[in-house]
């Protein structure tokens, strides 16, 4: 007999069983939710007030496979969404930083068989049946409306009254009928159809190729970008069980726009040439056919697993700037406080970012005028400026830092699982420098969105600054592979160079270096004194005479004339708030940093 477990309104029938809610009649109604998010949900239920470690979780749900950390927070996050939806407490999975969870919420263990409504469930990102198993539907009846469920009892219960199976039949009867009216814009081929604003459908990835393992990567892909995608605020999305109705179809993206009344669509396809595996995508306005976007991967395929985790993370990531962009472009009589945070979000797309701080600081004000509610202008407001603290772009930190913490308490105190808010209070924190403080909210951030690029590389900075190099590095590199087009990837390649010339990794210091040197939209003098360290220290005198003099040209206040000037004055980068916060560090800089510099030249008075 399956084990159920109860707890808040929820039933999780294990094993291989599914999650259920009680809805306004006590009857429980499935949740649509992944395979793996559930045997998460087994493991911690199954050990209600215990702290579960990160590792004990992964033995079981990804038994003898080697997955990231980020897969498990991918997870967490999925469930927190459903669990939590309407909970006052807060979370009722307990993040522990650095070791792993708890399950708060009070559990009962009983062995029965409930009564509970079952069916297919779908909707703003819900996860669909698997590609091979979907039920045909016409391709005019999208599924982001939710299908009619059936009953399924015990069988010692199935012979109901027929007064009672009328009364059921007349109530789901009218939920469908209300579901139809609530989406007859989108299902009425007459209607003029106002699709959201960030509305989007990921069509099914094409597989190229014959092979079985390819065309289970991309199914995968469609669903598992289709669930990321939903987790971006004010999106719309198409379920995946929907847009697999349109596998093997002619592609009409003006016809499907109209059909699924969404704005944008998403083709991919993918093609493997013996180790190798490429994947094209492009993002086209369903209104003009036009296309707004492409990108190619190229990948090996040592490791699929890994590899979907990495594409659909990084493709989430830059659709998100690509969908505000597009839509912020889209002209508007009468602009809302959506619109206004679209525009403040696209202008934090035009490099070099600096430059447009006051205009995406403006955008957003005029949002929040119009919805001074808005957790959304909120919290990138607060972002905005606490970026520009933290770049020395401002004058007037004390009061951005200020106004910047007021907003995002209020914003935690409407949303307690924003990704962006957590990570601005990680920010904030920097700049209190409360780096051990900090990195538990970076963390908290990446726990409830695994694809955000800056969380990671203030995580890997707040992590390096107390002494963790070894676990720096790889955060750094997890940014840059999320991010390579992030306006602030020439400082993560500063970032890796150093903690490459720390330990004394000479060769791959100077490649991140020089990466750094060739993408920053200024030049800067930090750059050039680190690689005329890294030249000395390989011996290159030259060159590292060339760096040395660059870098005393283009200093301000004169650090690299000595030693000493230096030592009082040590800061990493441009910001002059983050500081050494650990003699290991320091011992590393000593023995590194200040030798190369000795031998370029730099004397010690």
């Amino acid at each position: 007999m399956d084990e159920v477990f109860q707890f808040e309104g929820f039933r999780l029938q294990r094993p291989g069983g599914d999650l259920y809610r009680r809805d306004e009649c006590g009857i429980f109604v499935p949740i649509a939710i992944g395979s793996r998010a559930l045997d998460v949900l087994g493991v911690l239920v199954g050990r209600p007030g215990d702290l579960v470690s990160r590792r004990e979780i992964i033995a079981a749900v990804w038994p003898s496979t080697v997955v990231e950390d980020s897969n498990l927070s991918m997870q967490i996050a999925a469930l927190r969404r459903v669990l939590d939806d309407g909970r006052a407490e807060g979370s009722c999975i307990q993040t522990i930083a650095g070791r792993g969870y708890r399950f708060v919420a009070s559990v009962t263990r009983v062995k029965s068989s409930p009564v509970l409504i079952s069916g297919q469930l779908s909707g703003n990102g819900a996860e669909g049946p698997p590609a091979g198993q979907a039920e045909p539907r016409s391709s005019a009846t999208p599924s982001h409306s939710r299908v009619t469920p059936s009953i399924a009892l015990p069988k010692k219960h199935q012979r109901l009254p027929r007064g009672i199976l009328a009364i059921i039949a007349g109530a789901l009867c009218l939920l469908a009928a209300v579901v139809a009216l609530r989406n007859w814009p989108s299902l009425s081929p007459w209607g003029d159809i106002s699709a959201p604003r960030l509305s989007i459908v990921v069509l099914p990835f094409v597989n190229l190729g014959n092979d079985p393992e390819q065309q289970y990567l991309a199914d995968a892909l469609t669903e598992d970008l289709t669930t990321e995608m939903s987790r971006i605020a004010d999106m719309f999305v198409i379920s995946s069980g929907t847009a697999f109705t349109y596998r093997n179809k002619p592609v009409d993206t003006k016809q499907i726009g109209r059909e699924l009344g969404v704005r944008y669509v998403l083709e991919g396809s993918l093609q493997r040439s013996s180790n190798r595996l490429r994947i094209n995508l492009q993002l086209i306005d369903s209104g003009t056919s036009a296309h707004l976007w492409a990108e190619r991967f190229d990948r090996d395929m040592t490791d699929l697993f890994v590899l979907q985790d990495e594409i659909t993370s990084r493709i989430a990531f830059r659709l998100n700037g690509e969908l505000a962009t597009a839509a912020a472009s889209h002209p508007t009589d009468q602009p809302d406080a959506l619109d206004y945070t679209l525009k403040g979000r696209a202008a934090l797309d035009i490099r070099p970012i600096s430059d447009h701080y006051e205009q995406a600081i403006h955008s957003f004000e005029q949002a929040l005028a119009l919805d001074p509610r808005s957790v959304e202008a909120r919290s990138w407001l607060a972002l905005v400026l606490i970026t520009r603290v933290l770049q020395n772009q401002t004058e007037t930190a004390f009061v951005d830092i200020s106004r910047a913490k007021e907003l995002v308490e209020q914003v935690l105190a409407a949303a307690p699982d924003s990704p962006r808010a957590h990570y601005v209070r990680g920010q904030i924190l920097r700049t209190q420098s409360r780096c051990e403080e900090a990195i538990a909210e970076f963390e908290t951030a990446i726990s409830l969105r695994p694809n955000l690029p800056g969380a990671y590389a203030n995580l890997g900075w707040c992590k390096f600054l107390t002494g963790s190099i070894d676990e720096a590095l790889p955060l750094q590199e997890k940014a840059l592979s999320l991010g390579p087009r992030d306006p602030f990837v020439g400082t993560l390649y500063i970032r890796i160079g150093l903690m490459e010339l720390l330990q004394s990794h000479i060769g791959e210091a100077i490649s991140a270096f020089e990466k750094a040197d060739n993408i920053s939209a200024r030049d800067t003098a930090g750059v050039h004194a680190y690689l005329a360290a890294a030249f000395a220290l390989q011996g290159q005198t030259e060159r590292a005479a060339t760096e040395l003099a660059e870098a005393r040209r283009l200093d301000a206040d004169g650090r690299y004339s000595s030693i000493a000037r230096l030592r009082a004055n040590p800061h990493l980068q441009t910001t002059k708030i983050d500081d050494f916060k650990s003699p290991k560090i320091e011992g590393l800089w000593e023995t590194t940093f200040l030798a190369g510099l000795r031998k370029a030249g730099v004397p010690e008075e």
